[in-house]
C-alpha cells in the first residue's frame, strides 16, 4: 500500500503507488498550527501558509507561481488546521516532475517580502470577514471557543485583527524558522508512480530541508463542572447550534467507537437525529453529528439550523437522543449498518490520490504511525454494542455539555438555555 523512508536530513517521505490512476499528488505537512502559537501571534501560522504563494526566485510573484499549474490543469491548494499546516498539488501523471519542483521551490524559496505581507493582510482581514458572516462557520468556532476559552486551542486558526494588522517580515521568518522542520515534516506522494524513481526525486527536490529545534506545544487545559452556554447574537433568518460533549483524542482507542456513535446519532439521512429533527419534526434542513480529535483534545458534536423560535425545542430532541443513547443500548442492526456505512464512505472517499496523500501523511505528521484502511476497518469491526453503551454513559453527562447559539437570541437567554442542558 505505501512504503515510508527517511532521508538523510531526516525528513520523512511516504510513497503511495496506486496503478491505473490518470493522477499523482503531492502534499507537505507539517505539524503546525494555531495550537503552537502564542497570544500575541495567534494567526500567524494561517498568515505564513498564505505568504508561501507570493514568490520565489525562480517564480518571483503570485501570478508565476499560480499560472505554472494552472497552465497544465493542475489543483493546488494549501491549509491550516490547530495542528498541522498542509499544501499540495494534483495533476496528470505526466506533470509529475513540474508538481515536484512547484511545491518544493514554494516549500524551501518563498521569499516573504514585507510588500506581499503588507497586501495580504487585507486578503486575511476579508477572509476573517467571511467567517464572521457565514454562521455555519462562525458557529463551530464559537464551540471550540466555549469548549476551551483563552488558550491556543480556543483561538481563531485564522487569528483576530488587530495581530493580523500587525504581523511583519522579521515576525514571519521568525515563526518559519521555528515551526518548520525536517522533524515535524511529511512529504507524500501518490499515484501511479515507480517507488525507486520518485525516491530519488524526492531527495533531489527536498534534501535541503533543514532540521532544527522545535519549540513545545503548550497541552490544553479542559476543565468543566457545569453545563456551558455561549450565545452570540446575529440579526439572521436561521438560528444555527453546535450542541456537544468533550470525549477523547486521537490516541485514545475509544475514538473508533465515537465515531460509529456519530453515525449512528446523525452521520448520514437514515441517523437518528436526521429522522427526528428534520423528518418528524420539519426544524431544520441540515443536522448532522461529527467526532473531532486532536492530540490532546477530543468532542462530539451535533450541528443543525433552524427555525429562529424552535431553539429550544430543538435542543431538547438533540439532548433525548442524546439520553436515550446512553440509557438503552443499540441494537446490533444499528451497530452493522454503522459499519457498514463507515467502510462504504471509506472507500469512496480514498478513491483518488489527494484523499490517499491525506490519509496516510495525516496520521504520520501527528500520530508518527500509519494503519492501513484495512487495519483500521478491522478495528472498526471489532467494535461490539457494550463499546458504544459504555462510551455513551462516560461521555452524556450534564457537565460536559456545551451548546454555542448564531441567531436573533439575546445574550440573557443563555441562563434559560443552561436549564435545559440536562441528561
Amino acid at each position: 500500500m505505501y512504503k515510508k523512508t527517511t532521508l538523510k536530513n531526516g525528513l520523512r517521505v511516504i510513497t503511495i503507488p496506486i496503478k491505473n490512476t490518470k493522477s499523482v499528488t503531492v502534499s507537505i505537512l507539517v505539524g503546525t498550527g494555531s495550537k503552537y502559537e502564542k497570544k500575541d501571534i495567534s494567526g500567524i501560522s494561517h498568515f505564513l501558509e498564505h505568504m508561501f504563494f507570493k514568490g520565489t526566485k525562480k517564480r518571483p510573484n503570485t501570478l508565476k507561481i499560480s499560472e505554472t499549474l494552472d497552465r497544465i490543469g493542475g489543483e493546488y491548494n494549501a491549509f491550516t488546521s490547530k495542528e498541522i499546516t498542509g499544501f499540495w498539488a494534483k495533476v496528470d501523471k505526466k506533470n509529475t516532475d513540474i508538481a515536484l519542483d512547484w511545491i518544493s521551490d514554494m516549500f524551501l524559496n518563498s521569499k516573504f517580502e514585507e510588500e506581499e505581507i503588507q497586501r495580504e493582510k487585507g486578503v486575511i482581514v476579508e477572509e476573517l470577514n467571511m467567517y464572521l458572516d457565514t454562521p455555519t462557520a462562525y458557529v463551530s468556532e464559537l464551540f471550540e471557543d466555549l469548549l476551551y476559552k483563552d488558550q491556543p486551542a480556543g483561538w481563531r486558526i485564522v487569528g483576530e485583527k488587530e495581530n493580523i494588522l500587525s504581523f511583519n517580515r522579521e515576525k514571519i521568518l521568525d515563526y518559519f524558522k521555528n515551526h518548520y522542520s525536517t522533524k515535524n515534516t511529511v512529504v507524500c506522494i501518490a499515484g501511479d508512480v515507480n517507488v525507486k524513481q520518485i525516491q530519488g526525486k524526492i531527495n533531489k527536490y527536498f534534501g535541503k530541508v533543514k532540521t532544527s529545534h522545535l519549540p513545545e506545544k503548550v497541552p490544553t487545559k479542559e476543565e468543566q463542572s457545569n453545563p456551558e452556554v455561549l450565545v452570540h447574537y446575529k440579526k439572521t433568518d436561521q438560528t444555527h447550534f453546535c450542541l456537544g460533549v468533550r470525549t477523547y483524542n486521537m490516541f485514545d482507542s475509544r475514538r473508533y467507537a465515537l465515531g460509529l456513535m456519530a453515525i449512528i446519532l446523525g452521520g448520514n439521512m437514515s441517523s437518528r437525529l436526521f429522522i427526528s429533527v428534520r423528518e418528524r419534526n420539519g426544524l431544520a434542513y441540515y443536522v448532522h453529528t461529527s467526532v473531532d480529535a486532536t492530540t490532546d483534545t477530543g468532542y462530539l458534536v451535533t450541528q443543525a439550523g433552524i427555525k429562529n423560535d424552535s431553539l429550544e425545542k430543538a435542543v431538547e430532541l438533540v439532548l433525548s437522543e442524546y439520553k436515550d443513547l446512553r440509557d438503552k443500548k443499540i441494537t446490533a442492526k444499528e451497530l452493522k449498518k454503522a459499519k457498514d456505512y463507515l467502510r462504504g464512505t471509506m472507500a469512496l472517499s480514498l478513491d483518488a490520490t489527494d484523499a490517499q496523500a491525506s490519509f496516510f501523511a495525516m496520521q504520520e505528521v501527528t500520530e508518527q504511525n500509519i494503519l492501513t484502511p484495512e487495519e483500521k476497518l478491522k478495528i472498526i469491526d471489532k467494535v461490539t454494542v457494550s463499546d458504544i453503551n459504555k462510551i455513551a454513559k462516560d461521555i452524556f453527562s450534564p457537565e460536559k455539555l456545551n451548546l454555542a447559539v448564531i441567531g436573533p437570541i439575546e445574550e440573557k437567554e443563555s441562563d434559560k438555555l443552561k436549564q435545559i442542558l440536562k441528561l
